[in-house]
C-alpha cells in the first residue's frame, strides 16, 4: 500500500468522479485507476463501484475509508512534525548541568542562542556529576555541562568553555575578610562545612593534606544552599566555585597558594549523530566568546 494510492481514492470519495478526482491529484486518470485497483488488490475487495459518470463506495469502501483517511492524516502530521524539527522549529534539547555550576555565566550564552534558535526548546535537568555521565550515555540527555578533574575518556567529547577558580565562603567579621586571598595555610583548624557533590572535593583535600593542614569537618550535605547558610552563619567555612551563586550575607575569598581552577565543559558522546537542535547548540556553544574568568590575585594581602 502506497501513499499515492490511498490519495487518489480519497480523492475519489470526495468528488465521486473518478475525472475530477484525477484533475485534483495532478495525474491522468487511467493512472489513478491503476492505482485504485491496485489498492483494491491489497486489500482483497471492490473499494469503488462505476456506474457511468458516478462512482459509488462499495460496503469494503465505506469500512476502509475512515482508516485510510487517518493514516493519510498521520503520515501528513508526521511529516509535519519532521520538518519543523529539521527548521528548528519546537525542537527538543536536553539539557544536563551539574548543580554545583552557576548560572551567571550562561545567562548571555543562553540569550544568544535562543534569539537565534527560538524554535528549539530546551529542557535543563541537574544532577551530580556521575548521574549526568550516566544519563549522557543512556541518550536520556543530549548535551552535558560539566566539570571533573580527571580526563573524560574515549565515550565522550569534550570541549572547554570557560575555567573559575575554587573560593572560601565564611561569615562576616572573619579573619578572612581582611584578606585578598586564604592561602591553603590559613585553612588550618577550622571548621569545616563539605558540599558532598563537589566533584573536585577529594582533588582539594589531597592538595590540603599535601601541604599539611588539617581541618575539623562538621557537616556535610548534598543541599548547597544549607552549606552556605551555615557558613554566613559563622558555624564554619566552605568551598565554593566562583560563580557559584551565594546566599546573603556570605564573603567569599579566592583560594590560593596554591590557586584551584576548574573547567567547565561541554560534553556530548563520541561518535554520537546530532539532532539539528543538539548540532546548533553545540556549534553556538564553541563558537560563543565566552568572558575570561577573574584573576586571582598573586599573594594574599590585608586590607587593613
Amino acid at each position: 500500500m502506497e501513499m499515492h494510492q490511498i490519495r487518489y481514492f480519497l480523492a475519489v470519495c470526495e468528488t465521486m468522479n473518478f475525472t475530477r478526482a484525477a484533475e485534483l491529484c495532478n495525474v491522468t486518470q487511467p493512472a489513478l485507476t491503476r492505482a485504485i485497483q491496485k489498492l483494491e488488490e491489497e486489500l482483497g475487495g471492490l473499494l469503488l463501484r462505476r456506474e457511468r459518470h458516478l462512482s459509488h463506495l462499495t460496503d469494503l469502501g465505506q469500512l476502509m475509508r475512515p482508516h485510510l483517511e487517518n493514516i493519510l492524516h498521520q503520515t501528513e502530521s508526521a511529516r509535519s512534525t519532521a520538518n519543523s524539527f529539521l527548521r528548528l522549529e519546537r525542537a527538543p534539547l536536553t539539557l544536563g548541568v551539574m548543580g554545583t555550576i552557576g548560572p551567571m555565566r550562561f545567562v548571555e550564552f543562553i540569550n544568544e542562542f535562543h534569539h537565534r534558535n527560538a524554535g528549539v526548546e530546551v529542557c535543563m535537568q541537574q544532577a551530580p556529576l556521575a548521574r549526568l555521565r550516566e544519563l549522557l550515555l543512556e541518550g536520556v540527555i543530549d548535551v552535558a555541562v560539566l566539570a571533573q578533574p580527571e580526563p573524560w575518556g574515549e565515550r565522550l567529547d569534550a570541549a572547554p568553555l570557560y575555567e573559575e577558580h575554587f573560593t572560601v565562603g565564611f561569615a562576616p567579621g572573619h579573619r578572612y575578610e581582611r584578606l585578598a586571598t586564604v592561602p591553603f595555610a590559613e585553612l588550618e583548624g577550622e571548621s569545616y562545612l563539605s558540599r558532598s557533590n563537589c566533584e573536585f572535593r577529594e582533588h582539594i583535600r589531597a592538595i590540603r593534606e599535601a601541604a599539611g593542614v588539617s581541618m575539623r569537618y562538621c557537616f556535610r550535605s548534598e543541599d548547597e544552599d544549607w552549606i552556605q547558610v551555615l557558613a554566613a552563619a559563622g558555624l564554619g567555612i566552605c568551598v565554593l566555585p566562583q560563580y557559584k551563586p551565594t546566599v546573603p550575607g556570605l564573603l567569599t575569598r579566592p583560594l590560593a597558594a596554591p590557586a584551584v581552577t576548574r573547567t567547565i565543559w561541554m560534553v556530548t558522546v563520541a561518535g554520537r549523530r546530532f539532532s539539528p537542535a543538539v548540532g546548533a547548540f553545540v556549534r553556538a556553544a564553541r563558537s560563543f566568546a565566552w568572558p575570561a574568568r577573574a584573576t586571582v590575585p598573586a599573594t594574599a594581602g590585608s586590607d587593613a
